[in-house]
């Protein structure tokens, strides 16, 4: 089973000899914020918060995804769902709308894990049609 985060967070802090105040003015976020989070006081940071940990750390960022859960809850595409037409830039758009999402409701009530990945699959397909037919418009107005 995979250690609690909070525990992971601190671990890897410690690790890098870094003190709590230390770490979050590399990672530009609150020292109560990281204390919440090792206490267990505050829920897995969002994928934005966890990207400064990262280059804060010099951990990959992908670990630290891991380690949240993110990646076996929402696994970030393989290169099979990307169309081939999607350059680099197309690529990393894709991923920071998924990481960038917020709680996502429906009147008021949050959405259960099934629920999120439905609508993720929905927005996967409209991102990519949206994307071609923005190509497609741009090469025709050229």
């Amino acid at each position: 089973m995979k250690q609690e985060f909070g525990d992971y967070m601190k671990q890897l802090r410690e690790t890098k000899g870094l003190t709590i105040n230390q770490l979050a003015a590399a990672a530009g976020i609150s020292g109560s914020q990281i204390s919440r989070i090792e206490n267990g006081l505050r829920g897995v940071p969002k994928p934005t918060t966890l990207r400064k940990i990262a280059e804060a750390t010099g951990v990959p960022y992908e670990e630290l995804m891991d380690q949240a859960g993110y990646l076996q809850e929402q696994a970030l595409p393989s290169e099979e769902v990307v169309p081939e037409w999607a350059t680099s830039k197309d690529k990393r758009d894709f991923r920071k709308m998924l990481e960038d999402d917020g709680e996502l409701m429906f009147d008021g009530i949050p959405l259960d894990k099934d629920d999120k990945q439905r609508i993720k699959d929905v927005l996967t397909g409209l991102f990519w049609e949206a994307k071609q037919m923005n190509k497609r418009n741009k090469s025709n107005n050229t």
